[in-house]
């Protein structure tokens, strides 16, 4: 089963210490993402339509919104330090031009250099220490992983790279499902309430967002059930209750495809830094 070994919250976005035997489903991000191995038998990351294997000398990068899914090897399993970033975070503690943390590329080679942050930040996280200032090394860690993957590389402008949603019916979709988390009626009713029917709603979406209307209503589920989990006292049966789910087994099914682990076993470990 997996389990969660570490999991630390703060401005900077959240970073977490998994040891994996189940796949995690095709979901995405709002953050900048990065997956380094630190032990136990190789993984593959599919980004979009390309898949390739991560083991300790590689690591991968997705951008915010990348489409992606996690597949560990058929026996063992595989211990992972995963990295959600905040872009803006990232834009106001580096001075990059680039406020959406694109990656130029998403397998990325470890280096000494990355290795040896790698294993700190590590190190720290799995101390017993309340106090975890880890800011500085995510800082390190993450602009090196930011500068490796553009080597040999044109970076697009930052207006290039910023993702804007442009059409009305797209925004009102995405704010109709941050506004009916719980009793929502069904993306083929969302179209319709749009004023689209589904095919061409599910093709403008894709286009506008980079994800389809699927992946982006379970990020924001999933988003909202760890921001309860983390913040508030409720159980995990009323978190599944307030999200819609028929049942707490059902919640808890959906909340390790997307996020890898259970619930329960996520709240046990979460903390703020």
């Amino acid at each position: 089963m997996s389990t969660a070994l570490a999991v630390s919250h703060g401005y900077f976005g959240r970073a977490a210490i998994y040891d994996l035997n189940r796949p995690i489903t095709t979901h995405a991000h709002r953050e900048g993402h990065l997956i380094f191995m630190v032990g136990g038998n190789h993984a593959t990351v599919t980004i979009g339509s390309r898949s390739f294997e991560c083991d300790e000398t590689f690591a991968a990068a997705i951008s915010p919104w990348a489409q992606h899914s996690f597949e560990p090897a058929s026996e063992g399993s595989t211990q992972c330090l995963v990295l959600y970033i905040r872009p803006m975070w990232f834009l106001e503690n580096t001075g990059s031009s680039d406020y959406a943390l694109s990656f130029g590329r998403a397998r990325l080679q470890m280096t000494d250099t990355l290795k040896d942050m790698l294993n700190r930040l590590v190190r720290l996280m799995m101390s017993d220490s309340l106090d975890l200032n880890v800011e500085d090394l995510l800082i390190d860690l993450t602009s090196q992983c930011y500068e490796a993957s553009w080597v040999e590389r044109t970076r697009p402008c930052n207006l290039q790279a910023h993702r804007s949603f442009s059409d009305f019916r797209v925004r009102r979709s995405q704010q109709l499902m941050k506004n009916y988390l719980c009793d929502h009626n069904g993306l083929d009713a969302l179209a319709s309430e749009v004023g689209l029917s589904r095919p061409h709603f599910f093709k403008l979406f894709k286009r506008q967002t980079g994800v389809t209307p699927n992946v982006y209503f379970n990020t924001l589920r999933s988003e909202r059930a760890i921001d309860d989990l983390l913040s508030t006292n409720k159980s995990v049966t009323d978190i599944a209750h307030d999200l819609g789910f028929a049942s707490q087994a059902s919640f808890t099914r959906f909340f390790s495809l997307n996020v890898g682990i259970s619930p329960t076993d996520y709240r046990r470990v979460a903390r703020i830094s």
